[in-house]
């Protein structure tokens, strides 16, 4: 019996041995493969699976779309893409993560920061602190220049697990969110000039509605839904001063400490004062069941006399949205003036994360952060010279005419489809405004960032990441709270709920577990603060 042991005991050192043997030659293989700087990056070629969230404007099939064909010749890299509809994404994601079958890396998945850190604490996501300390310099000097980005993007544990999405911080443009306009036409034929203050904008509707502006089906103000004017309002009426990522907490201005400010005098007359717009039917009063469609089609037919969306050009053609100007930062009943609907430095910390099954992660570190860089920017955006953009007579680049202007009809968004895999994703890499060409570069989205650029919220938070212990209040007790606040809040502005219950509606919300709430956005505070 002890002989057998023996050799059971043996036979399994030997296998270990073998195993141990093997995976040395394999890496030593890997190693002297990879080339640490310049192009290719492998001598030899290698594939790697990755997992690709598929937004509705993108390329169909990224193994066949021009910028990878491109990149793969350069870098001898070659990518099987598993391409993921966005409308199954969160469940497939989780099945992956939680046991499913394992790519190589997530491309654009949208990895919350809550799951980067569960994921990356079990061992499926890899650490990539020491890997971009050597193989990425594109990533790394963004960092070194950002240091509020690798504060952003370091989870709890001190490890990275990510690339994100990052936005040049000059391109103010795409990191503000919707935007005011105003119907030029109409505060010409009333002869007013563009309001500056909240009350100046109630006179402006109010004269807007008297003079039946827009005929029988015309509005004073429409939108897509009541958020966006909301969220536009917030810094007139002192609120949202850190930004609006992390729902309805902010600092309170004079104490410095935190505040949920939905409890505030503040939050009660911004609510009072949008209630009198809507009661006044100075809202369109389907504001709240339009659908988006039927809001593009009523902004194109100029119904409405001011709105908050992305840039009207952009949404509904040069022709309609010339009618439109850019509106200023509101000045509120207290002095109040500031635009909170600012995105941070990163928008989707969890743009690009290697899996423990993947045999080359050096490599692809070095794939992934060859799109920090200029030259793979540039491939990303523009494509390749002679096939997508060229170079003209100043130095700049620009898209070739047959994308600008489609012999099919097409717009730019289905001609980018064609060579880019950009439309529609929130991808890994650093948005230039040199290199971007969209809604967020137009003539009139650039002028509106000139208009609120002086009035922007200052460092706004991120989102905040929460440990274990503390997940669950935020998804539970949080959620709860929160879909209360909104759910009164539209109660209070359509008069479906008097002011008068303002006192229960207060006293319901610290009922429902308020101060256990703080106590763990304030530990995320604090952890944040200590990074």
């Amino acid at each position: 019996m002890k002989l057998k042991m023996m050799y059971c005991f043996l036979a399994l050192m030997i296998m270990l041995t073998l195993v141990s043997c093997s995976n040395e030659s394999s890496n030593k293989e890997n190693s002297d493969n990879l080339n640490k700087e310049g192009m290719p990056i492998v001598d030899k070629k290698i594939t790697l699976d990755f997992f690709a969230g598929k937004a509705p404007a993108t390329h169909e099939d990224w193994n066949d779309v021009l910028i990878y064909n491109e990149y793969e010749d350069i870098s001898n890299i070659d990518i099987n893409w598993e391409m993921v509809p966005f409308d199954s994404l969160s469940e497939k994601l989780n099945l992956a993560l939680s046991g499913g079958s394992l790519p190589d890396a997530f491309h654009s998945a949208n990895i919350s920061s809550q799951d980067l850190l569960k994921y990356g604490e079990q061992g499926t996501l890899v650490p990539l602190n020491d890997l971009i300390d050597e193989y990425a310099p594109n990533f790394k000097a963004i960092l070194e220049e950002y240091p509020e980005l690798e504060k952003s993007i370091t989870l709890l544990d001190g490890n990275i697990y990510s690339f994100p999405l990052v936005v040049d911080p000059d391109f103010v443009s795409y990191r503000l969110g919707t935007t005011p306009w105003i119907n030029e036409e109409w505060l010409e034929e009333l002869g007013m000039d563009m309001p500056k203050t909240t009350d100046e904008f109630y006179e402006y509707l109010k004269s807007a509605k008297n003079a039946e502006m827009g005929g029988k089906n015309g509005a004073p103000y429409g939108g897509a839904d009541m958020h966006h004017l909301y969220t536009y309002l917030l810094g007139s009426f002192e609120l949202g001063n850190k930004g609006i990522r992390n729902g309805n907490f902010d600092l309170d201005p004079q104490t410095g400490e935190l505040r949920f400010f939905p409890l505030t005098e503040e939050y009660k007359e911004l609510v009072k004062y949008m209630h009198r717009l809507y009661s006044e039917e100075l809202i369109a009063q389907n504001i709240y069941s339009i659908d988006d469609s039927q809001y593009r089609s009523n902004v194109s037919d100029g119904i409405y006399g001011a709105t908050n969306f992305w840039t009207p050009e952009g949404s509904i053609g040069k022709e309609a949205g010339e009618k439109f100007t850019n509106m200023p930062v509101l000045e509120g009943p207290n002095g109040g003036k500031e635009f909170v609907e600012f995105q941070p430095l990163a928008p989707n910390p969890g743009a690009f994360s290697i899996t423990s099954d993947n045999e080359y992660p050096e490599a692809t570190v070095r794939w992934i952060d060859y799109f920090y860089g200029d030259e793979g920017i540039k491939l990303y955006f523009m494509g390749v010279e002679g096939e997508t953009y060229e170079v003209n007579e100043d130095g700049e680049i620009e898209y070739m005419d047959h994308i600008l202007n489609s012999e099919e009809g097409l717009s730019l968004t289905q001609e980018q489809a064609k060579y880019l895999a950009l439309p529609g994703t929130n991808p890994p890499t650093i948005m230039k405004q040199e290199y971007f060409v969209g809604p967020a570069t137009t003539e009139p989205a650039l002028e509106a960032a000139e208009t609120i650029e002086p009035d922007l919220v200052e460092d706004p938070w991120p989102d905040f990441i929460f440990d274990s212990d503390d997940v669950n209040t935020v998804e539970s007790l949080g959620a709860d709270i929160n879909k209360y606040v909104t759910e009164m809040r539209d109660k209070f502005i359509t008069g479906e709920v008097s002011f008068e219950n303002w006192e229960e509606y207060s006293e319901t919300i610290k009922a429902m577990g308020l101060d256990e709430y703080e106590e763990v956005i304030q530990n995320a505070i604090d952890k944040y603060n200590e990074q």
